[in-house]
């Protein structure tokens, strides 16, 4: 949440009149890198606290931001999120205008005011915090199931195939490579059969508020819902789980990225406490996992390239390394590649290890164990393709 577009006083007073604010300060936010943001202190608020977070939505049309209202209302209550403020208009007769408005439109740019939550952006997470996210995401999942038909709530995917083309010229054969395989992959996915729905897909820790009492950790606040579209429910888990299980390394580090697999089974754990997954989706999340990553590559590459275009500069905008994705990336599909060469092989201890089944995965292979009634005496071993034993 950058600043790009700048307001001044007298401006940020008069949009916060039209919400029945009383304006005080505007103190930018510089995190995130897609719209302008401020905190708001009013004439009430004492200490330097402030109530209000205002947006000017860069990119997205005004009436995609009026779906986004929507979508809180329907969430609020459910999920600690911030609903935008109602206007306060006046029909002719000077009395308050019945029809509810969430948005101000200001040259062709939507602006809206919502109330700050409590908590703070985690630095880390816990297992423990990820099983609540993950809990969290599949709430929002069903809730927002009632919102139909979807198409009607969420807005359009962005078109990332242009910006790999448009990309991948200038990239090594390596990395070409790494991008190329991981989109087949995914195009090979039996998509069709995916349960999709409304999803966030931009559900990131620091999208996300706690109280990080220490070891009581508790979400107090879900926020950025703009990019909120119809995708598979297995894509949106697969971008949660890259960041909350991911440790990103600064650049004093080396700017490392390790994932933490103990972490995203407590997420899934919490995600299966609301919503189960199908057979379909747990086959396709380790190829999720990798596409997911590399969409984020993609869209860090493209803030690069726009704010290039636009010739957008100055201390108050935020670029993200895409590199970190990128390796996140290569290590997902590394997995997957092992998996494709891996095969799981179920025999008989008690005769001579006598051959029943062989599987392309473990899950496959104690769904079948768990089946036969001498299930004790029957072992799985793990075997790697074009390998000697």
């Amino acid at each position: 949440m950058s600043v790009y577009t700048q307001l001044t006083d007298d401006q940020f007073a008069a949009f916060c009149q039209r919400f029945g604010v009383s304006f005080a300060r505007a103190i930018p936010i510089t995190q995130g890198i897609k719209n302008s943001n401020w905190f708001i202190q009013t004439t009430d608020d004492v200490d330097g606290a402030h109530a209000y977070v205002f947006t000017l939505f860069e990119e997205r049309p005004p009436e995609d931001i009026e779906k986004m209202a929507v979508i809180l209302n329907q969430l609020d209550g459910k999920l600690p999120v911030a609903a935008p403020l109602a206007l306060v208009e006046l029909d002719a007769d000077d009395n308050a205008d019945t029809k509810k408005r969430y948005v101000i439109h200001y040259e062709n740019k939507a602006i809206t005011l919502v109330p700050c939550l409590a908590g703070a952006h985690p630095q880390e997470t816990t297992p423990a915090m990820c099983h609540e996210i993950g809990a969290a995401l599949a709430m929002l999942h069903e809730t927002l199931q009632a919102l139909q038909p979807a198409q009607d709530y969420g807005v359009p995917l962005y078109p990332w195939s242009e910006v790999r083309d448009r990309e991948m010229q200038f990239m090594p054969g390596d990395e070409a490579k790494l991008m190329r395989d991981i989109w087949q992959a995914y195009s090979n996915l039996p998509l069709t059969d995916l349960p999709k729905g409304l999803c966030h897909l931009d559900m990131f820790a620091d999208n996300t508020l706690w109280d990080l009492t220490k070891g009581q950790e508790k979400l107090t606040g879900l926020l950025d819902f703009t990019e909120v579209s119809v995708e598979h429910y297995v894509m949106d888990i697969a971008i949660t789980i890259n960041d909350f299980c991911t440790t990103w390394g600064d650049a004093e580090q080396g700017e490392l990225v390790h994932f933490d697999r103990r972490k995203m089974a407590a997420f899934l754990e919490g995600y299966e406490s609301k919503r189960a997954l199908n057979r379909d989706e747990k086959r396709a999340l380790p190829v999720m996992l990798a596409k997911a990553a590399v969409i984020f590559w993609l869209l860090r590459l493209n803030v690069i390239h726009y704010n290039r275009t636009e010739g957008r500069t100055g201390d108050n905008i935020m670029v993200k390394n895409p590199d970190l994705m990128k390796r996140l990336a290569a290590y997902h599909w590394a997995h997957v590649e092992k998996a494709q060469k891996t095969v799981f092989v179920l025999s008989n201890d008690k005769s001579d290890n006598q051959l029943i089944g062989i599987f392309s995965d473990i899950t496959h292979a104690e769904q079948a164990r768990a089946t036969l009634s001498n299930r004790r005496d029957i072992s799985i071993k793990e075997y790697t393709l074009d390998q000697l034993a």
